[in-house]
């Protein structure tokens, strides 16, 4: 069976952790501050603030931009629950929104539509590797006053019209899970280009302080491990060469799958495929059994709009291209790892399904 997704973790990552160990250094120290400075070169050069995960990020990117209790924030609600998790956990109200059919991103007019005297920000969301609509967002949002915190979970290295994504808003957050394009084992990344929100992320994630026992606000404990900077610094220097390998397994399922619908790519975008989604008309969940029988592991992200999960459970929203979208998508394997007879694999699997369900 070829997974759908798969952790790569080798060698050089465990020397660096044997490293750390060694140093006695474990908690935040110096391999954090190494690779805070080195992610800054994929995101412009913009202040770089490691924590714990990528729900982390963006929570203290919401507290640093002064989002309080009762502001409202315009998220897609086609998404990991973990966006609108964020702006909860931060006191406001998530205000759910439809994405763009092509791009699965949020959709700029519906963005506007949803302003309210309330509003105070607007979370797009890079999903799939793909860099949400930018330009439009980024017009709204300041026509209208409000912050612009981007989730960049799944799109490390992502960029459209030459600024990478983490480049555009107030703050962005980064999510090193263990299956995204680069992981840390677990943690998160705010980027922003504000010294401000900087040092409030850093005091944030630090109990409120800078310097010990000089607390100046309430904080959290979100702070990265050294252990996990040592894995994350070395899964960055082997980013672009795996972004590569995601682009060319990429090309080769654009130019061979038959029988379902391949995602474009906007003008002007580069797209990492953290996943490689198609839609698949009728029966999704049979078409992903068919091909878990030929040994194609694939997944569904995501089946229930988050404005549906009972965390939320709002109802009398009509989202209709999320509807259709979570109806539809089904993402291959697209891992690096993959070898090209792993790659035909998947391709003939597809093909194959396709062609028996026509």
């Amino acid at each position: 069976m070829i997974p759908a997704a798969k952790p790569l973790i080798g060698d050089d990552e465990r020397a660096a952790v044997d490293a750390v160990l060694n140093s006695g250094m474990i908690a935040q120290g110096p391999e954090v501050a190494a690779f805070e400075s080195e992610f800054s070169t994929i995101v412009g050069g913009r202040h770089c603030v490691a924590v714990n995960s990528g729900t982390s990020a963006l929570h203290m990117a919401l507290i640093a931009v002064r989002v309080k209790p009762g502001d409202e924030v315009i998220v897609p609600s086609f998404t990991f629950a973990a966006t609108a998790n964020a702006v909860r956990l931060a006191g406001a109200i998530p205000v759910f929104v439809d994405i763009e059919a092509d791009s699965f991103c949020i959709d700029p007019a519906a963005v506007e539509a949803a302003i309210t005297p309330r509003t105070r920000a607007v979370m797009p969301v890079h999903l799939y590797g793909h860099p949400a609509a930018m330009g439009p967002i980024m017009e709204i949002a300041t026509r209208h006053g409000l912050w612009v915190i981007e989730d960049a979970a799944q799109a490390h290295a992502a960029s459209l019209d030459g600024t990478p994504v983490g480049a555009f808003g107030a703050a962005a957050a980064f999510s090193f899970y263990p299956t995204k394009n680069m992981t840390s084992g677990e943690g998160g990344m705010v980027t922003t280009a504000c010294d401000h929100i900087a040092r409030q992320v850093r005091l944030l994630r630090n109990q409120g302080m800078e310097q010990r026992y000089k607390n100046e606000v309430v904080g959290f404990n979100t702070r990265m491990t050294d252990i996990h900077a040592a894995i994350g610094r070395v899964q960055l220097s082997k980013l672009a060469g795996w972004t590569q390998r995601r682009q060319e397994i990429a090309a080769r399922y654009d130019a061979e799958l038959q029988g379902v619908t391949t995602p474009p790519v906007a003008d002007g975008a580069v797209h990492v495929y953290h996943q490689y989604t198609i839609r698949v008309e009728g029966d999704r969940d049979g078409f992903a059994a068919a091909l878990a029988a030929g040994g194609v592991g694939s997944g569904v992200y995501y089946p229930t709009p988050v404005h549906l999960l009972p965390s939320f459970g709002l109802t009398g929203i009509e989202l209709p291209v999320t509807a259709v979208a979570a109806t539809e998508v089904l993402s291959l394997p697209v891992y690096p790892a993959l070898s090209d007879g792993e790659v035909d694999q998947v391709i003939a699997g597809v093909n194959k399904v396709a062609s028996a369900g026509a």
